[in-house]
């Protein structure tokens, strides 16, 4: 048996952060807009932490990171939307990583809840916080799905931090 040379191998600390993080890029991900309604407007935050949890009763996840300037307002969120990113809205997906107001520029509606959604999502998930658990460097938060819509589309996805395009039939 050789030895394979194209594997770099570590045990995870301090000193290659970079590192863990991008062998964590090697799994491809989906991207999520979460969204929810703030005294200044609507404030979004992009997040591929995003995951379905339970189907009865219906909860998902996602986890915002504990050092991030817009924390509070959604760890902390009651209400909040949930938008699974098609592969059209690559710019919308730049944008808020980059300002959590970004969507002042986008054609928004209003959940029952009073959440600002975003249309043109491949899904979108209206959620009630159920609870929140440490998760180091983040918060887990579980939410209930309210209400809950999809449509037919390709999603945005990354790997290794770039966008890419899946095969289509």
């Amino acid at each position: 048996m050789t030895a394979r040379t194209d594997i770099t191998g570590f045990v995870p600390d301090a000193d290659n952060k970079r590192l863990l993080r991008d062998a964590f890029g090697r799994f491809a991900t989906g991207v999520t807009i979460v969204t929810v309604a703030d005294a200044a407007g609507p404030v979004a935050i992009t997040a591929n932490s995003f995951s379905s949890l339970s189907l009865d009763p219906p909860l998902v996840l996602w986890s915002p990171d504990k050092g991030s300037r817009r924390f509070d307002r959604f760890a902390h969120a009651q209400s909040y939307a949930i938008h699974v990113l098609a592969e059209d809205q690559a710019e919308l997906c730049f944008g808020v990583s980059k300002d959590a107001g970004k969507l002042g520029d986008h054609a928004l509606e209003t959940n029952a809840a009073g959440v600002p959604v975003i249309p043109g999502a491949l899904a979108r998930f209206d959620c009630t916080r159920e609870a929140t658990h440490d998760g180091g460097d983040h918060v887990i938060v579980v939410g209930r799905v309210d209400r809950a819509e999809l449509r037919d589309g390709a999603p945005l996805v990354f790997f290794a931090g770039k966008p890419v395009r899946l095969a289509q039939d």
